[in-house]
């Protein structure tokens, strides 16, 4: 007994095939769609982690300090606050000594109860020719991140 095939089984044959063919696109559609909400997912939260670093940092005060030079042999140690929000009760150590600023200089103007955004303040440094050229100073502030705030630098003459 031969098959034969009439139109319609030709037409159901073909509409089999792109049935099928219909489906798998779908099906490679949806794996990519799937990918795309994933990363979607990735990039919103890495978003969301950088506004909320953001935030945190417009509550942080940055203090630095170096030392400047006025004239022939004038020195000056110069402290500011290049952060988004103002350092409270700033206070200043030297870990190996102070040797080159004058202690009355430092008893007078700290503790410092504010250092606003770009302010700065400058302590009358004694350089001489024995004088190191590194020193370490030890930051310590207080702001609206955080209550206890230290950095060390290391300003050069």
């Amino acid at each position: 007994m031969p098959i034969t095939a009439d139109a319609g089984d030709i037409i159901a044959g073909l509409a089999l095939l792109l049935s099928g063919y219909a489906t798998w696109k779908t099906f490679k559609f949806n794996e990519r769609q799937k990918s795309l909400i994933e990363s979607q997912e990735k990039l919103n939260s890495l978003l969301l982690e950088k506004e909320a670093g953001a935030a945190l940092n417009g509550k942080k005060a940055d203090l630095g300090a170096g030392f400047i030079k006025l004239g022939n042999s004038k020195y000056r140690l110069k402290i500011w606050n290049k952060g988004k929000s103002t350092a409270r009760n700033v206070r200043i150590e030297f870990p190996e000594g102070n040797e080159v600023l004058l202690e009355s200089e430092v008893e007078n103007k700290f503790p410092l109860e504010s250092l606003e955004t770009f302010q700065s303040v400058e302590l009358i440094a004694a350089v001489h020719f024995g004088s190191k050229s590194k020193h370490i100073v030890r930051l310590i502030w207080s702001d609206e991140a955080n209550d206890h705030n230290e950095k060390l630098v290391y300003p050069t003459i």
